[in-house]
């Protein structure tokens, strides 16, 4: 617990679950344990709304926060709840907004299988809002609004070279008017130029997904792969992309440490002659959240950092 915690916090319209965790804990990864929420809680938590109370309920010799909701009687007439939208956020959707309907982390095999653009109206290869497209692989029974990619970079293992995927290259979207073989689309957002031969991919729906800050049950690590933007160095409230993901029990929600490697060094104390290489400690800079997984990667926001972030950290279970 920090030490000049509150007894009580009524939660306001801009609360976030990070920032009220942090002003009961050091470590506001460690909510879950206070809350007393369970595996299956945590996936999908209970919601808080502006006007909740939570309280710290020490009575039992641990600290534990409650939740307390204020009821009144109310004559006949309307009663108006709580809906969904007006829940607090684990942490401030703007910063990773875009991250979770618009790049998608991708294997070069799943990108070139995935449904393409063989020609348009006119024959124009230059393609704009309210183009007509033709489309050949969309599945059976397809969804209504899919969005169109362009190969992007590679995201490539720090540790050993390997390319685990590629970031592909958002473009814009495009409606379904007739199914078929090719079926027939209508470009509707266009955000950088469309061509014949993109991509299309099913849009994801994220925004509905909740989850609640907390360290993985076991002792992960990896290492910070990509910075969003292709650059180097980055700092809190940016997107990191590393080179984890589901397949090695990441999930949404989990809070990793992120730690500069230590370097190698001669040990002075070594004989001369036969010199000892010594490795300094990893020093942490930083934590950082995980958001949206896929296989064999994932997308995190940096929630704090101390020193500037770079490509190579490493992550590890707090």
């Amino acid at each position: 617990m920090r030490a000049q915690h509150p007894e009580r916090h009524v939660v306001v319209k801009g609360d976030t679950l990070w920032d009220i965790s942090a002003k009961f804990l050091k470590n506001p990864w460690q909510w879950p344990q206070i809350w007393q929420i369970n595996r299956d809680h945590i996936k999908n938590p209970h919601w808080i709304y502006p006007g909740d109370v939570i309280v710290l309920d020490t009575s039992s010799g641990k600290p534990v926060l409650r939740l307390i909701r204020e009821s009144i009687t109310l004559e006949p007439g309307v009663i108006v709840t709580p809906i969904k939208a007006d829940a607090i956020p684990t942490i401030q959707p703007n910063a990773i907004l875009p991250f979770l309907t618009k790049p998608v982390l991708i294997s070069a095999d799943e990108l070139k299988n995935a449904p393409t653009i063989i020609a348009a109206e006119e024959e124009r290869q230059i393609l704009s809002t309210n183009t007509r497209i033709y489309v050949q692989g969309l599945p059976g029974s397809p969804q209504p609004v899919w969005a169109i990619y362009r190969e992007g970079e590679p995201v490539k293992n720090p540790e050993n070279g390997e390319i685990l995927g590629l970031e592909a290259h958002y473009l814009g979207e495009a409606k379904l008017l007739r199914d078929g073989k090719p079926a027939t689309l209508n470009i509707t957002q266009v955000k950088e130029e469309i061509a014949v031969k993109d991509k299309l991919i099913e849009i994801e729906d994220d925004l509905t997904q909740t989850y609640v800050p907390h360290a993985p049950d076991n002792q992960l690590q990896g290492q910070i792969a990509r910075i969003s933007d292709g650059i180097n160095e980055t700092g809190s409230g940016r997107v990191v992309v590393l080179n984890r993901g589901t397949d090695d029990g990441l999930e949404r929600g989990h809070v990793l440490s992120i730690l500069r490697q230590g370097a190698s060094m001669t040990d002075p104390a070594s004989d001369p002659e036969h010199p000892q290489t010594l490795k300094l400690p990893d020093e942490p800079v930083g934590l950082l959240m995980v958001f949206k997984t896929f296989p064999r990667l994932s997308y995190a926001l940096v929630m704090q950092a101390s020193q500037p972030v770079h490509v190579e950290d490493i992550v590890r279970t707090p």
